[in-house]
């Protein structure tokens, strides 16, 4: 027979596992963020390393140093950027990683949530059935 007791230690892991639920769902938002900018950021660099094509030896490539432009040398320019990309072509994987394992842990804390909501349902019909909870109006 269910007791009330059983009923309000469903309730506490339900409410802890949507509170963990919420949690993930921020830190989801947070990454998805995060991929957003690194695809601005690429975008920008690979227009960057497009526009170098188009230069010829004699052009001068100025880096902004702080408020002020620096000349700089076209092959170290173009490294540069390279090394840009690589690095934030594998941050991309790395928060896609993320994005993925944060989205399987907030389906099983979903799956976890609707589980404890039919638990506590059952256990109120049959509080209900037993006349230890008031039917509801």
């Amino acid at each position: 027979m269910a007791t009330i007791e059983a009923a309000l230690k469903v309730q506490e892991r339900l409410q802890a596992a949507s509170a963990e639920y919420q949690r993930l769902q921020a830190e989801l938002a947070a990454a998805v963020e995060a991929r957003q900018k690194l695809d601005a950021q690429l975008s920008e660099n690979e227009l960057v390393k497009k526009e170098f094509t188009s230069l010829t030896p004699n052009n001068t490539v100025y880096k902004l140093v702080g408020p002020v432009l620096v000349p700089q040398d076209q092959a170290e320019a173009k490294g540069n950027v390279d090394k840009r990309l690589d690095f934030i072509r594998s941050d991309i994987k790395r928060v896609e990683a993320q994005l993925k394992e944060i989205g399987d842990k907030s389906e099983k804390k979903k799956l976890e949530i609707v589980e404890g909501q039919t638990a506590l349902q059952q256990l109120e019909v049959e509080l209900q059935k037993s006349g230890a909870l008031p039917a509801a109006a």
